[in-house]
C-alpha cells in the first residue's frame, strides 16, 4: 500500500494538497457560523448534479414525450418519485442557501479588497442558479410550468429595443412550443452547468487562495481567539451540516413528494392566480402593480424590469462602488431585502415567508452555538 501511495504521490502530487490543508485555518469570531452557508450551497448543487444525471436517463425533451417520461418515472421506475422529489426540493434549498450566503457576505462586507473577484464569481453563480430555476421549471411540461413560462417570457418581451429579440431567443420562436422545451433542456443540462462549473471552481480556488474574510468590527476578537484548523475540525463541522441537510431533504422529499400535475395544453385556459417559483414572486408581484400604458414609447412594465437589471448590475459591482465601506450600502441592502420579503408576502397573501426568515435565524443561532469552540461557550 505504501508503494501504491508513493506512486500516486509522484504522479498526482496529493501530498502538496495534504500539506496545504494541514496549514489552512479558519478565523473564529461571533460571525463564523456564516462560513458554513457556502458549503451548504455546494452540497445542494452536488445533489442537483447527481439526481439530475439519474433523471436524464429517463427524460425525453419533446412536447409529445416529456410529460409521459416523467409520469413513467414517478409511477413505474423504482424510487423514481423519490429522486424527482429530491431534485425539486434540493433546487429550492440551493436557491435559499445561495441567497443566504450572498446576503451574509454582502452585509459582512466580505467583498472588500483583495476579494473582489471572489465576490464577482459568487454573484455570477447565484444568477446562474436563478437561471437553473427558470429553465428547469418548464421541463415537466405540465399546465402550470407551461403558462408560467409563457408569462415569464412575455415579461422579457417588453424590454425596450431588445425585447422582441429576447422573446424569440428564449422561446425559439413566437410561441411556447416543443422548440422552447428543447431549448430550455439544452440550457438546463449543458450550457448552464458548464458555465456554473467553471465559475464555481474559480470561486472555490479564490476562497482558498485569499482565505475567509473577517468583518472589520470583529477583527480584534478574531485576533484574540485561536483560528480553527480547516482539516479536520472545520471540515467535520461542515460535513455535519451536510448530513443534517441530507436528513431534512430526505424528509421533505418523502413526506411531501413533488406533484406532477396535468400535461400542458396550449388551448386550455390559463391557471387562475398563476405565479412563478417563490424566488421570482417579488418581481412578479411588482409587475402586477404596474398599470398598463407607455411613456416615451416605453411600456410601464419595462421600467421595473430595467430597475431589477440595474440592481443586479450594482450588486455585481458593489466591491468597486463601496470603497469607503460606510453604512450607505448596508442601508441600501436592508431596504432591498425588506422590499423582497414584503413583496413576496404580498404575492402569496400570507406571512409564511416571514416565518421562514424567523426559523432560519433560529437555526443559524443554534448551529452557531453547536459549532463554537468549547472554551468560548
Amino acid at each position: 500500500m505504501s508503494r501504491v501511495l508513493q506512486w500516486l504521490d509522484d504522479r498526482v502530487g496529493w501530498s502538496m494538497l495534504r500539506e496545504f490543508l494541514s496549514h489552512k485555518t479558519v478565523p473564529m469570531h461571533r460571525y463564523s457560523v456564516f462560513y458554513y452557508l457556502g458549503g451548504m450551497t455546494l452540497f445542494f448543487f452536488l445533489v442537483q448534479v447527481c439526481t439530475g444525471v439519474l433523471l436524464m436517463l429517463y427524460y425525453r425533451p419533446s412536447a409529445d414525450e416529456a410529460f409521459e417520461s416523467i409520469e413513467f418515472l414517478v409511477t413505474t421506475v423504482p424510487f423514481g418519485w423519490l429522486v424527482r422529489s429530491i431534485h425539486a426540493w434540493s433546487a429550492n434549498l440551493m436557491v435559499f442557501f445561495a441567497f443566504l450566503h450572498l446576503a451574509s457576505v454582502y452585509f459582512l462586507k466580505s467583498y472588500r479588497a483583495p476579494r473582489e473577484l471572489t465576490w464577482i464569481t459568487g454573484a455570477l453563480v447565484f444568477f446562474l442558479i436563478l437561471g437553473f430555476g427558470f429553465s428547469g421549471y418548464l421541463l415537466p411540461w405540465n399546465q402550470l410550468s407551461f403558462f408560467a413560462t409563457k408569462v415569464g417570457t412575455d415579461i422579457a418581451g417588453v424590454v425596450p429595443v431588445i425585447g422582441e429579440w429576447m422573446l424569440r431567443f428564449l422561446r425559439g420562436g413566437d410561441r411556447v412550443t416543443g422548440a422552447t422545451l428543447s431549448r430550455f433542456y439544452g440550457w438546463h443540462v449543458a450550457i448552464l452547468p458548464a458555465i456554473t462549473t467553471v465559475l464555481l471552481l474559480a470561486h472555490l480556488v479564490l476562497v482558498q487562495v485569499k482565505g475567509m474574510s473577517v468583518p472589520a468590527n470583529v477583527e480584534e476578537e478574531s485576533r484574540r481567539r485561536s483560528p480553527m484548523k480547516f482539516f479536520p475540525h472545520f471540515a467535520l463541522r461542515d460535513l455535519s451540516g451536510w448530513i443534517f441537510a441530507l436528513g431534512v431533504l430526505a424528509a421533505l422529499a418523502a413526506m411531501m413528494p413533488w406533484e406532477l400535475g396535468e400535461k400542458a395544453d396550449a388551448f386550455a385556459p390559463a391557471y387562475a392566480n398563476i405565479r412563478p417559483e417563490w424566488y421570482y414572486v417579488f418581481m412578479f408581484q411588482t409587475l402586477k402593480l404596474v398599470p398598463g400604458g407607455e411613456v416615451l414609447g416605453i411600456e410601464y412594465e419595462a421600467i421595473p424590469i430595467l430597475l431589477f437589471g440595474l440592481a443586479g448590475l450594482l450588486l455585481l459591482l458593489v466591491p468597486f462602488l463601496d470603497r469607503r465601506h460606510g453604512r450607505g450600502w448596508t442601508i441600501a441592502g436592508l431596504l432591498g431585502l425588506a422590499f423582497v420579503i414584503v413583496m413576496t408576502c404580498w404575492g402569496y397573501g400570507t406571512l409564511v415567508p416571514l416565518y421562514i426568515v424567523f426559523l432560519t435565524a433560529l437555526l443559524l443561532a443554534l448551529f452557531a452555538f453547536i459549532t463554537r469552540a468549547p472554551e468560548a461557550r
